[in-house]
């Protein structure tokens, strides 16, 4: 088992339930505004609808069925969504039309990579396993004649219903529901915001306590992180290849660093050197004989080969570039291995807390026993890439057929990686010192300067 958590592996639910109209949308819209976490995500108990049989259909149609009972919502489809997203793993999240009655076909919404997830709907406080899950537990208290206002203008204005309907609906189920089954769920609730989203005042503490909740979170996440570099359990080293210093090494080294190098020299020695890289992480690609897999080739005087001199890569080659660093290898990567895919993640570190965070995730489908180069230029504190490790992990890449491709690494990013996840490869040209445990910006490697000088934007 890995020793990294990522903060979408354990991220901060928040459940939201009220009468319906009673402002729950408003708040959880309101939350989501003042928190600030760009990675929150709203899941809204109306997408959720069971789906209808033609009978029940028609039903619904003529008003005579019961949406406002908790077996017309998949309360169970739910639990697994936020199971399956507090997991780390890639999640579908249906779309349901309120005009057809219908969960729209081939349409959904795939959501990866939360920090914080809010649930909201009337029976979000309803279902035990679903409570479990939560960390703060919300109920919008309104008055029930101000919910019927509300309900008559949202059904008619942005869900396409006529008023008749709308009333009797509200009439024969809305009401005896929400008191039957909805106010009861007050109880379960941690805090109750009387009025609903008019009452400013419980809405700021509410607010306010949520804040403090994900500072405590993101900054045991970057504990987390360091403390990967502190452990005294030993490194194996034979996993990590520092490419052999030959002469040719040496002099692009030194091209690399002098600070009068031209952008244009710079960026021809790197793909150099890239190649290089590059070739040394295939050492580690699985290859196969002919006579294993039973088959051969022809030379071009039609002469066969023994199949035990065939050899063939067993596996798919995936490349997945840490943006925009470990772009500067994707030239080089072509000419080596021109049919690769390449996937591609946005990890930037926020610059109030310091924490890394997963911005963008565009991944080329990957089976479990893909071979994965991912490049970093530079490897300072290592918490990109472990996030990007953990990422592939979370997508069913073996972590033994992850090779990290870097040009420089410090000793501490390969302690924090090789602590996190033991049976990666790394092929590296440069490892620098130790650096300092208390701050990653006391390096001499601290600069990322290779993929500023490699675009021209220095």
């Amino acid at each position: 088992m890995s020793e990294y958590i990522p903060p979408w592996s354990s991220p901060y639910i928040i459940g939201i339930a009220g009468l319906s109209g009673s402002g729950k949308t408003t708040v959880a819209q309101e939350i989501i505004k003042s928190i600030n976490e760009p990675w929150t995500i709203l899941l809204s108990l109306d997408n959720f609808y069971k789906e209808l049989t033609p009978e029940l259909s028609a039903k619904a149609f003529n008003n005579e069925y019961d949406f406002d009972h908790p077996d017309a919502i998949d309360l169970d489809l739910i639990y697994e969504c936020v199971k399956s997203i507090k997991n780390g793993k890639k999640t579908e999240i249906p779309m349901y039309s309120f005009s057809n009655h219908q969960r729209i076909k081939d349409q959904s919404i795939t959501i990866y990579g939360a920090n914080v997830i809010i649930i909201e709907g009337i029976f979000t406080l309803f279902k035990k396993e679903l409570l479990d899950l939560m960390d703060c537990k919300v109920f919008v208290d309104t008055d029930i004649d101000i919910c019927y206002s509300r309900r008559l203008l949202r059904d008619i204005v942005h869900r396409g219903r006529d008023i008749k309907s709308v009333i009797e609906q509200w009439d024969a189920f809305v009401k005896p529901n929400a008191i039957l089954y909805v106010l009861p769920t007050r109880s379960n609730a941690d805090i109750v915001i009387p009025r609903g989203s008019d009452n400013y005042i419980a809405l700021e503490l509410l607010i306010e306590h949520l804040k403090n909740q994900l500072k405590i979170k993101s900054t045991e996440h970057i504990n987390h992180l360091k403390m990967l570099g502190l452990k005294i359990n030993p490194i194996n080293w034979d996993n990590v290849t520092i490419i052999e210093e030959t002469n040719q090494v040496k002099v692009i080294k030194t091209i690399l660093l002098n600070k009068e190098t031209k952008n244009d020299i710079f960026s021809f020695y790197f793909d150099r050197i890239a190649s290089i890289l590059i070739n040394e992480s295939l050492n580690f690609v699985k290859y196969v004989s002919g006579d294993s897999m039973g088959k051969t080739i022809e030379t071009p005087i039609n002469v066969k080969i023994n199949p035990t001199d065939a050899f063939f890569q067993l596996n798919e080659i995936i490349a997945v570039s840490i943006i925009r660093s470990g772009d500067c290898f994707i030239k080089s990567l072509r000419r080596t291995i021109p049919a690769a895919k390449i996937g591609k993640l946005l990890i930037q570190t926020d610059s109030r807390t310091g924490e890394p965070q997963l911005h963008t995730e565009k991944l080329p489908i990957i089976t479990k026993n893909s071979q994965v180069l991912l490049f970093d230029a530079q490897t300072i504190s290592g918490a990109a890439s472990i996030m990007a490790i953990k990422i592939l992990l979370d997508h069913n890449v073996d972590e033994n057929n992850i090779i990290l491709v870097n040009y420089t690494t410090t000793e501490l990013a390969i302690k924090r990686i090789f602590h996190a996840f033991p049976k990666i490869k790394s092929v590296t040209a440069c490892v620098g010192g130790h650096g300092s445990t208390d701050s990653d910006n006391d390096w001499w490697m601290c600069h990322r300067f290779i993929d500023n000088i490699y675009y021209g934007t220095n």
